[in-house]
């Protein structure tokens, strides 16, 4: 909720290690329900509610394993890290002051074949987005509270490096290499580069206002960040670092995917509590051009598109649904009620 009331506010337990083969089972699609602190379970094709599971507070992130076995959520839940009680405050700092530094988030693993939760890792201040790399060895969360992104081991199951970042760190997408992750620093208007090898910031971005996730195409071409208080979205240049293109699109865009043959990138628009945003920009890849606009329902937040590239499932924060969009045909096969707040979004391989 913190998190969407910010942008909306300034626009108007097993091993979890990588295992090299795909979970086999029918497609699923997880739902992070921000407000309703739960995460929902869709039928990926028949689209049919098959779980929803009791999580922590205010779940804003939900991200599937690149083997489909784990569906890894951040939390919001602060509690106090280990030992941090115990030692002495700081001179001229009360303790309350001490503890509330102290506090810190979680990200939770959800075993996709049981639908339970199997894992909870304790993360930095305020986590928001959770990501992989694509061979499942590690994640990277961003920690808005703190300006950092945490490294998780996900075989030990523990953050093995915090790396600092830019301001307000919010969205996070790793490059299909495996080489590189991009940050959007929600309030510091850049795009940090992370060399996920070396575990450290290599470069900023300057992109415009508000980024609030960023994305690749699946070859690596390009990149792109939503510009949630300008209306656009930043085309980048992975190669050289640099913009290609500011692209306009609906109000408040938030999350973006492109689809698996690269050709489209998917946004979408969430606008405000007051003045929702109803629709998904459509952008052809080739062109650089907003070719399509889909109307959803209130507050497009969420998106992601199926590796089989059939359907694109966006989340709508203000209508508790998930619209369902056939990429071929550009419209929408399906409206579903999940939980309330539907925020992030993703589906298993």
């Amino acid at each position: 909720m913190r998190w969407r009331t910010w942008i909306a506010g300034s626009l108007i337990v097993g091993t979890l290690g990588w295992v090299g083969a795909v979970a086999a089972g029918p497609g699923k699609v997880y739902v992070a329900d921000e407000e309703g602190d739960t995460v929902t379970v869709l039928d990926a094709t028949s689209f049919a509610r098959l779980a929803t599971v009791p999580v922590g507070r205010e779940p804003h992130n939900v991200q599937v394993s690149p083997d489909g076995r784990w569906a890894w959520v951040t939390i919001n839940d602060e509690v106090q890290a280990k030992g941090e009680e115990e030692k002495h405050p700081p001179t001229g700092m009360s303790k309350r002051e001490h503890e509330a530094m102290a506090e810190i988030g979680q990200v939770w693993a959800i075993d996709t074949a049981t639908d339970r939760v199997a894992a909870k890792i304790l993360v930095g201040k305020h986590p928001a987005h959770v990501v992989l790399a694509p061979d499942g060895r590690r994640a990277f969360v961003t920690n808005g509270g703190e300006n950092t992104v945490s490294v998780i081991d996900t075989a030990a199951r523990k953050v093995v490096a915090t790396i600092p970042v830019g301001t307000y760190p919010h969205g996070i997408r790793v490059s299909p290499d495996g080489r590189e992750a991009y940050v959007a620093n929600l309030k510091g208007g850049t795009v940090s580069v992370i060399d996920t090898e070396a575990r450290r910031e290599v470069a900023k971005i300057s992109v415009g206002k508000g980024p609030a996730q960023t994305g690749f195409t699946p070859d690596g071409r390009l990149a792109f960040a939503s510009l949630s208080q300008e209306n656009a979205v930043a085309v980048i240049d992975p190669a050289a670092r640099k913009i290609v293109k500011k692209i306009p699109v609906g109000l408040g865009p938030i999350q973006v995917y492109a689809t698996p043959d690269s050709r489209l990138l998917f946004v979408a628009n969430q606008g405000s509590k007051r003045a929702p945003g109803r629709t998904v920009s459509v952008i052809d890849l080739a062109t650089l051009e907003v070719t399509k606009t889909i109307e959803t329902a209130a507050g497009a937040h969420g998106v992601v598109v199926g590796a089989d590239g059939r359907y694109a499932y966006v989340t709508n924060i203000y209508a508790n649904s998930v619209s369902v969009i056939e990429v071929k045909e550009f419209k929408v096969a399906a409206t579903v009620p999940v939980g309330d707040g539907p925020n992030g979004i993703s589906v298993t391989p």
